[in-house]
């Protein structure tokens, strides 16, 4: 565990609720098998900062843990939990070989260091009920700055804000980012691991399913891998295997109640009305990526929802 200063933080403890927080939560990977393990965790945390190590076990020295965001070590098996399918998968030991050859091995300090005080995230989702919130300023008054996918920020500003430090991505979902943001790769396939490859060097890859960025502008030490074993763990002990896997905004709440002391969550659910869609649409009907049968949008809300219930995450619901 990382220091553990005096916190600032708006929270409070409910025992029961902390005790189911914590059957939930854990603070090692076994990096050699890719497998889960559990330690008891501190009380007077809201939560807890993992360390950012190595993929695997490096020189036969034993466990080391491992957080969301992984670091380079040699090749590991993959996980158990099969994602998007593929026709004919490239070898994970290779592909993360060649992944990590390319992307820098020094995993964003920011994540690893403990600032005093209280580390305050924003987790912005894409929902509509952004829309006239005016919570822009509010959002980038946060430490970090979670966004994912194609959500834009310009012209949206007075709403969704302007600062990003972090953006959760795959190859079909990204966008161009800011000269300063990390781009969170989350691989839900080999391809998306041979992508960051390609797109960063020969731009051979232009089509998965379907087109693709051939090349993108993200500075190489701004890039940071989604540790396939940390999803797994999401879809397990969150998400009990609801869905065929997670979306990107539960695995991004997850990843920020791993780094960050209060997570504020906007942009998530339905609007007032009742519509699932996206604030940068005028098509507030819409909704079709509620019903796609990938995601388990409901159970995903309730899991939400039984966090800010107990306190462990605010959930702003805007308009």
């Amino acid at each position: 565990m990382l220091s553990d200063p005096p916190l600032v933080c708006h929270v409070c403890e409910i025992p029961d609720a902390d005790a189911w927080v914590s059957s939930k939560f854990f603070l090692g990977l076994s990096s050699r098998s890719l497998q889960l393990t559990s330690e008891p965790l501190p009380r007077r945390r809201l939560c807890f900062c993992l360390p950012v190590q190595s993929w695997t076990d490096q020189g036969g020295r034993g466990t080391e843990p491992a957080g969301p965001a992984a670091a380079p070590g040699p090749p590991s098996p993959p996980p158990p939990q099969k994602l998007q399918r593929e026709k004919k998968p490239n070898s994970l030991n290779d592909t993360i070989k060649e992944l990590f050859s390319v992307v820098p091995g020094n995993v964003d300090p920011l994540l690893e260091k403990r600032l005093v005080g209280c580390r305050r995230c924003a987790v912005v989702g894409n929902s509509g009920n952004l829309k006239e919130s005016s919570y822009g300023p509010e959002i980038d008054s946060h430490d970090f700055v979670l966004r994912m996918n194609k959500a834009p920020t310009t012209v949206f500003e007075a709403d969704v804000g302007s600062k990003t430090t972090h953006h959760l991505v795959y190859p079909e979902s990204f966008r161009e980012l800011g000269e300063n943001v990390s781009m969170v790769l989350v691989p839900f396939k080999i391809t998306d691991l041979q992508w960051v490859v390609s797109a960063t060097t020969t731009g051979t890859i232009s089509h998965t399913y379907v087109p693709v960025p051939s090349k993108i502008k993200v500075k190489q030490d701004k890039i940071l891998i989604y540790h396939p074993a940390f999803i797994k763990y999401v879809f397990d002990s969150w998400l009990q295997g609801h869905g065929r896997y997670p979306s990107t905004g539960i695995l991004s709440v997850i990843f920020s109640m791993h780094i960050c002391d209060e997570v504020d969550l906007y942009g998530f659910g339905a609007d007032s009305k009742g519509n699932w869609h996206h604030y940068w649409e005028n098509n507030p009907s819409a909704g079709a990526f509620r019903k796609t049968g990938v995601h388990d949008a409901d159970f995903e809300s309730n899991v939400a929802a039984t966090l800010a219930a107990i306190n462990k995450i605010r959930i702003f619901k805007g308009r």
